[in-house]
């Protein structure tokens, strides 16, 4: 008997496109039938951008950081208020542009006397009231060069990838184990399909679907709020597809032996926690402990993020982002070639 006329032998068989694209079709039909997952993917992001818009359009935030340039003036009482976070800055366009971004409340050049506020930002006005009640000097208001940059327009790269990351982890990931602990991969063994025909159907389903619920998020949610875009709507998709793409695979890899769902559950959260809290979506990891900045740059859900926010809000183009895109695709593919290898049927 060969190989191509045996069932339990499909492992070594060529790559048969009728069988992607049953497995692929089937998988796009769940889906689609599942409203609740509609719910999930699309109202909530939805309704979570608008909610922030409305929190943080008049509302100031909890933390304030405060950009010093060159260094800090130690006898000036502004350095000794307490809930003011100081961070030394090396380059002063590169801070002004960090103020730009909300990445800073404040930047404050103690040679010249002079500082740096985002009028849009209500933590900035705070802590330019704080340092005009509170210092030594006179300092002279400095206008921020370029359009500034809303929160909502921050945040939006953030919350776009975070919901891809949900999608596409568990979207794969809970959904093999599933199909695992049901029986549904031990009947798919005993036919001809082979795990390289099933994995790659489910990864292309998962891929064209977290796509179409992110464009018509980012199209929607665009057209209510009006978001900063200064960047090449292609490159942001490229960005995003690469992103998905490596998302998609961190899910394989978690289902590629996994057959309950209580430990999948674990190891998703296991995974999406940290990047949810660690990959500044909410905020800048600027001044944060260097261990910390180390770790986020292991997350691949940073960098989808740094790269989508570089181009929606500095303009950048691929080539700019090119490191980001590096990682994203070493990322994916080494996260299917060993979830590929440890993939097993029951």
């Amino acid at each position: 008997m060969t190989i191509q006329e045996s069932g339990h032998k499909n492992e070594g068989r060529f790559f048969n496109v009728r069988h992607f694209l049953a497995v692929w079709t089937a998988r796009n039909r769940e889906f689609i039938r599942d409203r609740s997952s509609w719910v999930w993917n699309i109202v909530f992001p939805v309704m979570l951008i608008g909610g922030l818009a409305v929190m943080f359009g008049n509302n100031d935030r909890a933390v304030y950081k405060i950009g010093v340039y060159p260094a800090m003036e130690q006898s000036d009482p502004f350095f000794n208020v307490r809930h003011l976070h100081f961070v030394e800055q090396e380059n002063l366009q590169r801070a002004i542009t960090s103020v730009e971004r909300h990445q800073l409340d404040l930047l404050l050049d103690t040679e010249r006397q002079r500082y740096w506020i985002n009028t849009t930002s209500p933590s900035g006005y705070i802590a330019e009231k704080v340092l005009l009640a509170s210092t030594n000097h006179t300092y002279q208001a400095e206008q921020v060069t370029g359009r500034e940059v809303r929160y909502v327009d921050w945040v939006v790269p953030g919350v776009l990838g975070l919901n891809m990351m949900f999608t596409c982890l568990f979207g794969v990931g809970y959904v093999i184990v599933r199909y695992r602990k049901s029986g549904v991969l031990k009947r798919l063994k005993a036919t001809p399909l082979a795990a390289i025909e099933f994995l790659s159907a489910q990864v292309c389903s998962r891929l064209w679907l977290v796509m179409a619920v992110t464009l018509c998020v980012f199209f929607g949610t665009h057209l209510l709020l009006n978001f900063t875009m200064h960047g090449s709507y292609f490159d942001l998709i490229v960005v995003l597809l690469i992103g998905a793409f490596a998302l998609i695979n961190l899910g394989l890899l978690v289902a590629a032996q996994t057959a309950s769902e209580e430990l999948a559950g674990g190891l998703l959260n296991l995974c999406t926690w940290p990047m949810m809290m660690m990959s500044g979506v909410w905020f800048s990891l600027e001044g944060a402990h260097p261990m910390l900045q180390v770790v986020s740059r292991v997350l691949p859900l940073t960098h989808l993020v740094e790269a989508s926010r570089r181009i929606m809000i500095d303009g950048a183009s691929l080539l700019q982002v090119w490191n980001n895109l590096i990682f994203l695709a070493l990322f994916a593919v080494v996260c299917m070639l060993v979830g590929a290898r440890l993939f097993r049927w029951e």
